[in-house]
Formats: C-alpha cells, sequence, structure tokens
C-alpha cells in the first residue's frame, strides 16, 4: 500500500494499556495516561511543533549532529512555502537555492556545528571567484546567515551558531577584488523619445506613463482600472500588488493630467488589465490588415491563418521581463543604447528632486525613508556649478 504522508498521526493507546502514545517520523513519543487531559496537552504540543517543521523528525540529541546539507534542505522547504506571491514562489528562492547549493558543494556533508566564520569566508571566497558582483556577494552571505538563523530558531542547530557567522563583515569597496557594478543611470527624454517610434502603441503609452508617474516597472504591470480613484483634478492609483506589500504599507501613485490623458483609452473595461499585450497584439494585427495589398475578398481573411493552438500566445498583462525586452528590441531598431524600463524612475526621481527637493521625490517614489530616495535620484549638480562660478 502506498505510504499515507499526508495523513495525521492519531492519539493511540500503548499495548500496556496505560499510556498514550503518537508516532511521528518513526519515532514513539509517550504522552502520559491514556485519556488524561495532560497528555492530550502533550499530543497537540508536539503535533504543533512536528506541522511547523514540516513533518520532520527533531530530537535534542539530533541538534549537534545534523549536517549542513540536512539544514539547507530544511530552510529551502521553508523558503519555498515562506517567500511567495499570488500562489508563486518569488526570485527571493532562486537566490538562496542559489547561496546554499555553493556552500552545500564545500561543507554539505560537514556537522553544522563545524561551519564557523572561516568557512563562510571560504564560501565567499568562492563567490569572488565565480565573478560574482560586490554587492550581490554580500547579498548571498546574509541569505546564507538567514538560513543559520532560522535553524536555530527551529532548534535544528545550537542557538550560538548564527552569532559567530555575524562576525564575518560584508566585502567593502576597494578592499576586496570582487567588482562593483555600476549604479543604475537615468535615461535621458532625447533617448526616450528616439526609442518610443519603434515600440508597440500599447508599450509607448505605458513607458509615457511610467516617466510621468516615477512608479516601478511591476506597478505598472498590475494597473487596473478599478484600482484608480479618478475623483479630483489629481487622480490617485492605489496599488494592490506592490515590492513592500508585505511589510504592511500602502502605496499610492499621484496621477496628474497628462498621466490621466495617456491612461483614459485603456478604462473602459474596469476588471481588465490596462495596458495589455493581447490589446497590442490586436492592434499589431489591425494595423497589419489596413495595410495589406491583397484586397479583402482574396487571400486569408482576418484570424484565418492563425494557429488552432499556438505556444505562445499573447496574455492579459506584461511581466517585467517581457516589458524589459520590448524596449530592448526597440532600442536595437533605434539604433540608441539599450536602455531598462526602471531606469525611467530614476529619471523621474531626479527631475522632482530637482525641482521640489529630496522630501518630493521621496514621497512621489514611496520610500520610507530619504536614504532609499537618495539611490534613485541624484543630486543637483547643477546648484554646485552655480555656486562655483559665483563664488569661485
Amino acid at each position: 500500500m502506498p505510504k499515507l504522508s499526508a495523513a495525521m498521526p492519531k492519539y493511540r493507546r500503548h499495548s500496556n494499556g496505560k499510556h498514550a502514545i503518537v508516532t511521528l517520523s518513526g519515532k514513539t513519543h509517550y504522552l502520559g495516561h491514556f485519556g488524561s487531559p495532560d497528555s492530550k496537552r502533550e499530543y497537540d504540543r508536539l503535533i504543533a511543533e512536528w506541522l511547523l517543521i514540516g513533518r520532520q523528525p527533531v530530537r535534542p540529541h539530533e541538534t549537534q549532529t545534523i549536517s549542513v546539507v540536512e539544514m539547507a534542505a530544511a530552510f529551502q522547504r521553508h523558503a519555498k512555502q515562506y517567500y511567495r506571491k499570488h500562489g508563486k514562489p518569488t526570485r527571493e528562492v532562486g537566490c538562496i537555492v542559489e547561496a546554499l547549493r555553493l556552500m552545500c558543494e564545500l561543507y554539505g556533508r560537514q556537522p553544522v556545528h563545524d561551519f564557523g566564520p572561516l568557512a563562510l569566508k571560504a564560501v565567499r571566497e568562492q563567490m569572488i571567484q565565480k565573478d560574482w558582483s560586490r554587492g550581490y556577494i554580500n547579498k548571498q552571505i546574509s541569505r546564507i546567515t538567514r538560513a543559520f538563523r532560522w535553524a536555530a530558531s527551529e532548534e535544528l542547530i545550537p542557538a550560538d551558531a548564527p552569532h559567530a557567522l555575524a562576525m564575518v563583515a560584508g566585502l567593502k569597496k576597494g578592499r576586496t577584488r570582487a567588482f562593483d557594478r555600476p549604479p543604475v543611470q537615468i535615461v535621458d527624454d532625447e533617448t526616450i523619445n528616439q526609442t518610443l517610434p519603434h515600440l508597440p502603441r500599447v508599450v509607448a503609452d505605458r513607458v509615457r506613463f511610467q516617466r510621468l508617474t516615477g512608479s516601478r516597472p511591476g506597478e505598472i504591470c498590475s494597473l487596473k482600472p478599478c484600482h484608480i480613484h479618478s475623483k479630483g483634478e489629481v487622480w490617485s492609483y492605489h496599488v494592490a500588488d506592490h515590492k513592500n506589500q508585505h511589510h504592511n504599507q500602502s502605496r499610492i501613485i499621484p496621477i496628474g493630467p497628462r498621466a490621466q490623458d495617456i491612461l483614459r483609452p485603456y478604462l473602459s473595461d474596469p476588471q481588465r488589465f490596462c495596458f495589455s499585450p493581447a490589446k497590442s497584439e490586436a492592434d499589431r494585427r489591425a494595423k497589419a490588415n489596413s495595410q495589406r495589398k491583397t484586397p479583402a475578398s482574396c487571400g486569408n481573411r482576418p484570424g484565418s491563418n492563425r494557429k488552432p493552438s499556438p505556444k505562445r500566445k499573447a496574455g492579459e498583462s506584461y511581466t517585467t521581463n517581457s516589458y524589459r525586452r520590448a524596449i530592448h528590441h526597440a532600442c536595437q531598431q533605434a539604433g540608441v543604447d539599450k536602455w531598462s524600463p526602471n531606469r525611467l524612475r530614476h529619471t523621474a526621481a531626479t527631475e522632482i528632486r530637482e525641482q521640489y527637493g529630496i522630501e518630493a521625490a521621496q514621497v512621489v517614489l514611496g520610500h520610507k525613508t530619504a536614504n532609499i530616495t537618495e539611490v534613485y535620484a541624484e543630486r543637483n549638480d547643477r546648484l554646485a556649478r552655480q555656486i562655483a562660478r559665483e563664488l569661485g
């Protein structure tokens, strides 16, 4: 018979007839006198802990003998359930798996209590040899230490193990062989205007809307008319799916008159995504049909030459990746340097900071602190040059 892995272990009477028992992952636990309140409370406690750690056996004497690969496997199972959005694992899971895989290649068979700061530095050295950037290496090391903190909280490893790993400082700029990626630069309006004619109308409107609002690419992907409050001179977009949603933070994007004019043609259906690939594909086919040379009475009729079940078809919403690929393709056709949609956010932030100050840029971009806004909004060098011209 197949193993019933999803069945809940039962509260049972021992063969001696006096004691209550439960078997968890092959180990029998004695609960006390059968039928007593204390034995039932002990059963509830053991079941709760067993479910919490993913139906894995955890015994106090094993906390000193668990291997690194066993700890990593347990954390990966936790990460795939914890880092989820809309029922799917986020990109954070892939980064965690990549960091833990490298650690296990070097120290997977070692007992977890033997993995200390020197071992963590050895893993970091392997990351440097793989030509990872300094910032990404520091993030990957923090993910490894996060795995040890989680394992300590689940009593899989000794509680002092993550404290020792925390002693390893991050790589400093200019004091390591790891390279630094250049910061994300703004994209000038001239380059944007050269790119727009080579984009489909829907994607071009999407670029214009993001340039005016300074929103994130992902926030535009989830934009629906039902999320927009159109009362007053300035509309507001209440973002339902945004980056800091899991921190219980709200995100409201103000929409001015120019952005409203771009958005109006896409507000007919409240539940459909505003900038839809399906709409873009329909526009492309309609344009091709209007430019056809063959008379309408001859040749293929519109829609008659499509595959009944194509492998790929236009969806209802762009993803950040498909949005970026569309822009890169248009850049290639326009003969300009490639730029990504996130640079539009940097451009808008720099413009707002120059005209209204850092606090205004912080509010529009939806940052919790001004330090984060500093990353997006470049400083106003024009003021420094004016001071130098007048005083220097």
